[in-house]
């Protein structure tokens, strides 16, 4: 990708360009506020500029919600009771316990219960919520898997397998060559549609391996709201990460 930037008032504004065969000129704000142009290669360089200068308002609004959220918060993270914890699109808040015997991390009837031997061993109760988070990310991404896969295995796409990793700039990635979704261990904290957005949108790269015009338009028919759940999980669930 070329990278470029423009001055706006008294910020630079750096972005990359990325040549592909599509009809639009197309922006992209990533969550770690890295911008993005996607542009045909026939589209002049000076085109660009002009199009990043009328869209400088608007980067520099969604620049300023993502610095509020760089980097993740989780070592801002207490594990007292009362904290609030996010899970599947809403707020919940923790109580601590000790543990009579297992320790272990549950939700039951509007709260998340942390149970530890020692409730002030604040690694070991990271430990059990990253844990908890992971376990329950891979069950509900699983899930998503074997709702959408059959809307591309017509299409000849081979069933993926999943794999999480804590991610800061993509909620998920398609490995093509070991075909695998690699999904943001980060997305078991949005609405369960922001979920299955991720998983059809990666899935269809099995198909298309870009952005190509071909790639949106099954992306629309599968998913005609995917606008909205993106929408969702780049502005409210990054905020609150």
């Amino acid at each position: 990708m070329e990278k470029h930037s423009i001055q706006h008032g008294n910020q630079t504004i750096e972005f990359s360009v990325e040549r592909k065969n599509v009809k639009n000129v197309n922006l992209n704000i990533k969550p770690d506020m890295t911008v993005e142009v996607t542009a045909h290669k026939q589209v002049p360089l000076s085109f660009i500029y002009d199009f990043v200068k009328e869209k400088s308002s608007f980067i520099s609004k969604h620049v300023k919600k993502f610095e509020t959220v760089q980097p993740f918060k989780q070592s801002e993270r207490e594990y007292v009771s009362g904290e609030a914890f996010r899970y599947l699109g809403k707020q919940y808040r923790l109580r601590v316990q000790v543990a009579d015997e297992k320790e272990l991390v549950k939700y039951f009837r509007g709260f998340i219960y942390l149970y530890a031997k020692d409730p002030d061993n604040y690694k070991r109760k990271a430990k059990l919520m990253e844990d908890w988070y992971r376990e329950k990310a891979f069950r509900t991404f699983q899930n998503s898997l074997d709702k959408h896969y059959p809307l591309l295995k017509k299409y000849g796409v081979e069933r993926p397998s999943i794999d999480l990793r804590t991610m800061k700039a993509r909620w998920g990635s398609a490995l093509l060559d070991s075909n695998t979704i690699l999904l943001n261990t980060e997305l078991i904290k949005a609405p369960r549609h922001c979920i299955d957005y991720v998983v059809v949108h990666e899935l269809i790269h099995f198909k298309y391996n870009d952005h190509s015009e071909g790639f949106y338009k099954m992306l629309y028919s599968l998913m005609p709201d995917w606008e909205k759940r993106k929408a969702i999980l780049d502005e409210e669930v990054v905020r609150d990460l």
